[in-house]
This record gives structure tokens, C-alpha cells and sequence, in this order.
């Protein structure tokens, strides 16, 4: 007997239409294109994960038959709006049986939304005993609209705002992250719960740490960081190199330059891959910020940014005649990064524990809102010269949202490229401000500012309510425990280290 699943029949409505895809114009030729290939090639693939980034940069994922597939990759899925709703510990922060409050009425009563595949993020994952894919969806309402609560939806928002422009974003990561070896498989369940996270993982350190690039060092976590290195390298990301930092057992690794969305979408899968390959040899990758872990030096996310104009290719912060610096295009640029730094921090530092990186006892912490040539105590670090003359801005911890990270800093850019005032002049950092330096800090000027510019009404609603509800979680289990200055605390580590 053949049969169809419900969710199948659901998203694909009525008898007779093509297709939710072909209903709302969602690809273009070359994703159709993608699409009849991926078609063709699933005989040869047992299971697909379909996954989407929640507003925390967390990959949420349903795993599928491959025959399943065949009608979501057209139909899209259903999918609950729990990630939506739940902030970094899993309590409800957004109301979703009363007055929710962010302008999304399929958020009342948990209602679905459909995730649609992208095929051109379609990977097959090396390895396993089962043949399985990856794939990015994206999230729409049933009227076909993209969903006001996506973060992938905001980034091609600011994408296509380049584009009118003429011009397209180049990005290239540099992202720090610590390896430890788990001591035990105790999955840290008790006294979990909503809002009640259980014990982080026990681990132990790979070595003693603070010999930065010692070559030592790295042969410590070669066996396992050269094997997913290669396993990377297979998923078809562009890995420039693994290098061992200066805390015990703590990696950076880079990428070569990408798009804007291709970075985010490459960001998303290198997190959660990482995460599950050391898990399965038994060890634990978290990309928290600063771990409770001792001797932990603080982790960041760089991201190198650059515009290109697409008419004739040229590099727009590239200065003409000299050999370093910033051409004026890119020191306009500059100033949008700075003019709204304080408004968009909470899009790249999100979380409680990534603010311990900006105190001043890290003295290379981007905690001034300046920008220097060659110079890692500023925000903006401006690198290279000519065709390679780039921003590196350091402000980033590595569990942001990858899409709303990227998106606000390509936002902030434009804004200033497109405006009409002077350009910023090059400054050392310790004569700029200082960007927030709490979670609390910055939410106040998150909330205050003009994030809905970028975001939109609902999201910038959304992201209040999510951190708030972490923020008051955290003050609470402060207020009980009265945590010793400058020390990471037991909450974070529960909160953070086991799921970023």
C-alpha cells in the first residue's frame, strides 16, 4: 500500500498545485537546477537532516527518509515555532498561548510554520553508517512570505540591499573554539528541565596551555583536528588553517573568503559539525566565549569584511596610491560599524559569558568602538593593502547568530557607505567609547536604538524577550549565590558550554 505522510499532505495543500515552491516563486534557475540534481541522486541517500538557525545561531534540525524528502524538498516541512519561543535554556520567554506581544499571529496556540529546503546547501555528510545529507531551509509562513522571526531571512534582506547598490559583501571567518576531552558520558539530565539546565559536561584539558602557536601544542590536538580538518575540507568548505591559541587547548580556525550568506550558512554547519564529530570520539568542542575551565583565555569570532563593486570587480576599501589604510569608501564604511555598534552589539556578543571577553584585564579585548591600522586593541582592525585591504572586526563571540552577526555588520557598513557624513578618521582604541560591557548594557541599547531597522518589528520584539528571560535567569541564580567578581559562574557553564 502506498502512503503519505500528513505533514506531506499539509504543506502541499490542495490537489493539483505544483508544488509551495512553484505556488510562490521561491527559486531561481539555479536552485531549480540544484533541486532536479539532488532528485536524481537520492537513491543513493538513506537520510536527510533539514535544519534551520534559531535566533540563538543554534542548528535545529528533523531528520528525514530520503523518500520523505522527495515531497519536502518542493513542499517544505512543518515545523513547531518552539525555537522561536524558548530562550538559550529552554524556558518559554515569548507567551505563545496569550498576548505574545511580537506581531506574528501564527505564534499563537505554537502554530507551524514551513521550512522550505535551500538546495543549494544541500551536503552530503561524509562517513556514519547511514548515507546522510545536510540541508539549510528557510522559514515561511503558509502565505508564502518569508517568516518575520527568521535570521537567514534578515541576512538576504541586507544581501539584496548591496545588490541594489551595485555592490556585494566578502567575508572571511577566523573563529576560536576550545577542544577537551570528555571524562565521562553522564548527559547532565538532572534537575533539568525549562529554564533548568542540568551539569555541563566534565572534561579535561589537552594541555597546559599558553604557548601561543606552539607547534607542541598543536600536536596535542592534531589527532584530532587534523581528521576534521580533512572531514571539512570534504563538506566543501574553504578551511585555510587550524591553529593552536593561547589557552589550553584552545583552536582558531579560518576560512577563505566567501559571499555574505554563503559565510553565514558555512558558519552554521562548521558549529554543529565540529560539535558532533569531536562528540563521537569523545571529546567536547564548545564554542562558549570563556569556559569554566582553568586558565581559560577567552575565545572571538573575527570577521574580515570587505565590498566589491560588481560592475568592475574593484575592492572599494582599497587605497589608491598608498600602501596601507583605507580608501574613502572603506573609512565610511568604517564609521557605519562605529555609529551603530552600541545598538547591535547584542547581535554579535549575545550571551552573559561572552562580555567577560571585552573586560579590561584582556588586553587585547575589542572593548572601544575605534579603529586602527594593524592594531588587534581596536574594534576595527584594518589589514592588508591594495586589492587585500580589508576590516577585520574583533567585537564577535563565536556563539552569535551567524546570520544576524553578519547581517548587522554588513547593515551598519552600508549605512555608512550610503550616508553623506564625513568619514571617521583612524583612532587607537583607547580614545573611542566603549561598547557595552553586559548582556544588561547592551540589551538597554539594543532595545532603545533602532535594531528594528535591520530586523524588523517582530524579531527585534522576539530577541528582547529571549534575552531578558536569560538575563533575569541569570540575575536570579546571582542574587542566590552570590558569584565572586570576575569568575565564571556555574550558571553559565550549565547554560552555555554544553550547547554552544
Amino acid at each position: 500500500m502506498h502512503t503519505r505522510s500528513w505533514s506531506s499532505l499539509a504543506a502541499e495543500g490542495s490537489v493539483g498545485r505544483p508544488s509551495f515552491v512553484a505556488d510562490h516563486g521561491l527559486w531561481d534557475e539555479a536552485r531549480t537546477a540544484a533541486a532536479e540534481r539532488i532528485e536524481a541522486s537520492l537513491d543513493d541517500i538513506d537520510f536527510v537532516r533539514l535544519v534551520f538557525g534559531d535566533p540563538h545561531g543554534l542548528a535545529r534540525s528533523k531528520t528525514l527518509t530520503a523518500e520523505a524528502f522527495r515531497t519536502v524538498l518542493r513542499n517544505g516541512m512543518n515545523f513547531s515555532p518552539g525555537p522561536f519561543v524558548f530562550d538559550t535554556g529552554h524556558a518559554v520567554a515569548v507567551d505563545f498561548l496569550g498576548d505574545h506581544g511580537i506581531g506574528v499571529d501564527e505564534i499563537a496556540g505554537a502554530g507551524n510554520f514551513i521550512l522550505v529546503p535551500d538546495p543549494a546547501t544541500f551536503q552530503v555528510l561524509p562517513g556514519g553508517d547511514a548515507r546522510t545529507a545536510w540541508v539549510i531551509g528557510d522559514e515561511y509562513l503558509r502565505d508564502g512570505t518569508p517568516h518575520p522571526l527568521s535570521s537567514r531571512a534578515v541576512l538576504r534582506r541586507v544581501v539584496d540591499r548591496y545588490a541594489e547598490h551595485g555592490l556585494a559583501a566578502v567575508l572571511g571567518l577566523e573563529v576560536e573554539w576550545y577542544l577537551t576531552r570528555r571524562l565521562d558520558d553522564t548527559p547532565g539530565n538532572t534537575g533539568n528541565g525549562f529554564g533548568l539546565q542540568g551539569a555541563a559536561p566534565r572534561v579535561a584539558a589537552l594541555n597546559a596551555g599558553y604557548q601561543f602557536n606552539l607547534d607542541a601544542h598543536y600536536d596535542t590536538v592534531a589527532p584530532v583536528t587534523d581528521p576534521l580538518a580533512l572531514h571539512l575540507i570534504r563538506l566543501g568548505l574553504p578551511l585555510r588553517s587550524m591553529e593552536h591559541e593561547s589557552g589550553p587547548g584552545q583552536v582558531e580556525t579560518t576560512f577563505s573568503p566567501m559571499s555574505a550568506l554563503d559565510t553565514a550558512d558555512a558558519m552554521l554547519l562548521f558549529r554543529t559539525v565540529t560539535k558532533s564529530w569531536c562528540a563521537r570520539r569523545g571529546h567536547h568542542a564548545s564554542f562558549m566565549s570563556q569556559p569554566r575551565l582553568d586558565a581559560a583565555d577567552p575565545s572571538g569570532w573575527h570577521l574580515n569584511q570587505s565590498v566589491t563593486d560588481l560592475a568592475s570587480g574593484d575592492n572599494l576599501f582599497r587605497a589608491e596610491g598608498l600602501s596601507g589604510g583605507l580608501s574613502p569608501q572603506g573609512k565610511a564604511y568604517a564609521e557605519g560599524l562605529l555609529s551603530w555598534a552600541r545598538e547591535l552589539l547584542l547581535l554579535s556578543v549575545p550571551t552573559v559569558n561572552g562580555y567577560r571577553r571585552l573586560a579590561a584585564e584582556h588586553a587585547l579585548a575589542p572593548a572601544r568602538a575605534g579603529w586602527s591600522q594593524e592594531d588587534r586593541t581596536a574594534m576595527l582592525r584594518v589589514v592588508g593593502h591594495g586589492a587585500g585591504a580589508h576590516i577585520e572586526n574583533r567585537v564577535g563571540e563565536p556563539c552569535a547568530n551567524p546570520y544576524l552577526n553578519i547581517a548587522a555588520q554588513l547593515f551598519a557598513g552600508l549605512e555608512g557607505l550610503t550616508a553623506q557624513a564625513a568619514p571617521a578618521a583612524a583612532q587607537h582604541s583607547g580614545a573611542a567609547d566603549l561598547v557595552p560591557q553586559s548582556l544588561r548594557e547592551s540589551l538597554d541599547a539594543f532595545s532603545a536604538g533602532r535594531a528594528a531597522q535591520l530586523l524588523g518589528e517582530p524579531l527585534a520584539a522576539c530577541l528582547t524577550k529571549l534575552k531578558e528571560s536569560e538575563l533575569r535567569r541569570y540575575e536570579a541564580w546571582c542574587l542566590q549565590a552570590a558569584p565572586a567578581p570576575g569568575q565564571v559562574t556555574e550558571w553559565e557553564q550549565r547554560e552555555y558550554f554544553g550547547a554552544y
